[in-house]
């Protein structure tokens, strides 16, 4: 049996799995107590062979409102006993996360001073809160107790004290952010053991977790790997399991890093504090563990005991039982994009994945059930929407063949994953074509099709001939401009667009990981890079994603000149010229080459040639993202012969 499948012990309590479901903002809510979506969302997980399932943080106090959907623990009882109800019938252990945002919080939607240990601003929004008074430390010691007691009378098996990255708890545990001369200053800990104490007389029996960060990436003043061993040796036999994270207010980024950084970041800071907890509690892995070898390397080296896999649950909802059925390959891989499933964010986005969108959409979305009428369906594009298409139709038991022009399937998915930070996008499309031919999806490539063909088929047709570059606004010249993606084929090998060797002028009207991605590429070809937006901040839609910052840092680094507010107005002999849209200065850059990282158009030919309405998926429809792209094709294969 694989470690990652065999029964865990916590407490008086056994998990099925060593596979944990990690606490994470959903914006699934509603009134500030859990729903029905989070009932099907958690249920899906447990179902599919996660041990245990820890619900997203609900807030123990009132002063505490950190994000418009976030839960509060006494209006959460009727949500966890539903939650608690469908993950314990699946065998899973449904655990509720508790804690308090302090000053990392907001006071947008409560109109009241946020609460910390001292009037420590935060970086992300500068706000000064209010100190807490001893009162205030009662009232918070007592809402962890009382939050337990709902939790366990709601049916949860336990609860989880959140003082990890966003967290009142870590406050406390910090210099960075504890000042304080009374006794919860001079022991930092105090706070932490006496709020487990208050879970621990609540609970009845129930499991105790704990979520530490244990280095806050802050030396001159912040928990340490070292700090962090004395903190855990004080809690350890206290608690059932620890899970270790790392983040404070100044890395809020580390916690959940995109594809820039390295799978399994956390796993040296674990190791180092296996000795500290050794068989006191459960210790528990983190940290961007998204590959079943990673996480049953770490458990056959002993480092841990259990190992969060939040992220690749996402992806894969069915990942337990898949490692349990010896199906490792077909486990479907996050490509740590966070597009869709980092959703603390004012816009309130549903959590979701890239690569399956039905996740957080359960019992709303498109489910695919076998036809009663199987039909003969010819997908015409083999880029991820026409694949995607094609696996969902066959999985419905449709006979499918795909038509791919060219001489391989993917469309744009090769050329973005030879971006930094998105290699993992061809694990994806590696998956996506396997799962196809499993499913016995006909793939035929170097084939074009004409209307004369789509007129000749019997059966239904679906389009996914993806994108083409749109026009450039570019004023013409003397130099070359040259289409984002083009420009990325170009750096990996002949093909037909060529780059002219110096300088380049990148004109970014994206914001995204386009632009900036190849700005680092052409810098790391030790090209001369000046990339233009007309954006106050390069790359700004990075932020949703949590790589503006490193991104930013990653340009300066490699030595990327950033024209920000900008535009290019015309081309001269000494280079290009851009404006500032906001003062008309001009300045002149050099370049023997313009990047125009820009929006594209769906390729609509062979839908204008043949006449008639067939039903787009993909970039055909309109030029977007993975995810939109995923979701139209699941929904056009679960629609056909209906």
């Amino acid at each position: 049996m694989p470690r990652l499948t065999e029964p865990l012990r916590l407490g008086d309590a056994t998990a099925p799995a060593c596979l944990l479901f990690g606490p994470h903002v959903t914006n699934l809510g509603k009134d500030r107590g859990f729903t029905a979506r989070h009932v099907g969302y958690y249920a899906r997980r447990a179902q599919g062979g996660a041990g245990m399932v820890v619900t997203e943080t609900a807030s123990v106090h009132p002063s505490d409102w950190p994000y418009e959907r976030a839960p509060l623990a006494t209006a959460c009882a009727e949500g966890w006993a539903g939650i608690a109800a469908v993950v314990r019938a699946a065998g899973a252990l449904a655990i509720a996360s508790l804690g308090h945002a302090g000053g990392q919080g907001s006071s947008a939607y409560s109109q009241a001073a946020l609460w910390a240990p001292s009037p420590v601003p935060q970086n992300h929004d500068r706000e000064v809160p209010k100190v807490m008074e001893p009162d205030d430390v009662v009232a918070v010691i007592a809402g962890f107790g009382e939050a337990t007691g709902i939790a366990r009378t709601a049916g949860m098996d336990g609860v989880e004290i959140n003082a990890g990255q966003w967290s009142l708890v870590r406050q406390f545990l910090s210099g960075l952010t504890n000042q304080r001369v009374d006794e919860y200053g001079e022991d930092k800990i105090r706070l932490l053991r006496e709020i487990i104490e208050a879970c621990r007389s609540a609970l009845g029996g129930g499991v105790l977790g704990l979520r530490l960060s244990a280095d806050e990436l802050a030396p001159w003043a912040g928990i340490t790997p070292e700090s962090a061993a004395g903190i855990v040796d004080a809690v350890a036999d206290a608690v059932d399991y620890l899970v270790i994270e790392k983040g404070s207010i100044y890395s809020a980024h580390a916690t959940r890093p995109d594809g820039h950084t390295e799978p399994g970041f956390n796993l040296d800071l674990v190791r180092g504090l296996r000795q500290t907890v050794g068989e006191r509690a459960v210790l528990v892995a983190q940290g961007s563990i998204v590959d079943v070898s990673m996480a049953e390397a770490a458990l056959e080296e002993g480092l841990c005991d259990a190992v969060e896999m939040t992220r690749a649950q996402i992806a894969d909802a069915e990942l337990g039982n898949k490692v349990r059925a010896g199906d490792v390959e077909r486990v479907r891989p996050c490509t740590l994009c966070n597009q869709r499933c980092s959703v603390r964010d004012a816009r309130n986005p549903v959590v979701s994945c890239s690569v399956d969108p039905s996740a957080g959409w359960e019992g709303t979305e498109s489910v695919i059930t076998a036809s009663t009428r199987p039909l003969n369906v010819l997908v015409v594009g083999g880029g991820p929407a026409g694949l995607e298409a094609a696996r969902a139709a066959a999985e419905a038991g449709h006979s499918v063949t795909v038509r791919e022009a060219s001489d391989h399937v993917g469309g744009a998915l090769p050329t973005m994953a030879a971006l930094p930070g998105l290699a993992r996008t061809n694990d994806y499309l590696a998956w996506l074509e396997r799962e196809c031919v499993a499913a016995g999806v006909t793939i035929q490539t170097g084939a074009a099709v004409t209307a004369a063909d789509l007129e000749a088929h019997v059966g239904p047709v679906l389009l996914a001939t993806g994108s083409t570059a749109s026009g450039s606004d570019v004023p013409e010249g003397p130099l070359p401009v040259v289409d984002g993606r083009a420009a990325i084929e170009a750096l990996d090998g002949p093909g037909q667009t060529e780059l002219p060797d110096g300088p380049v002028v990148l004109v970014d009207r994206l914001g995204g990981t386009l632009g900036l991605g190849l700005a680092e590429r052409l810098a790391a070809a030790g090209r001369a890079v000046s990339l233009v937006t007309g954006d106050l901040i390069a790359g700004k839609d990075l932020a949703l994603t949590g790589d503006l910052a490193p991104g930013s840092t990653r340009l300066q680094q490699a030595g990327v000149a950033i024209i920000r507010t900008a535009e290019v107005v015309a081309q001269g002999t000494d280079g290009v010229i851009v404006e500032d849209c906001y003062t008309g200065v001009r300045q002149t850059l050099d370049a023997t080459v313009i990047i125009d990282a820009r929006h594209r158009e769906p390729e609509l030919t062979l839908w204008t040639e043949s006449g008639k309405r067939y039903p787009r998926v993909g970039d055909a429809l309109a030029p977007r993202t993975l995810h939109e792209a995923l979701l139209e094709a699941r929904r056009a294969a679960a629609g056909i012969g209906a």
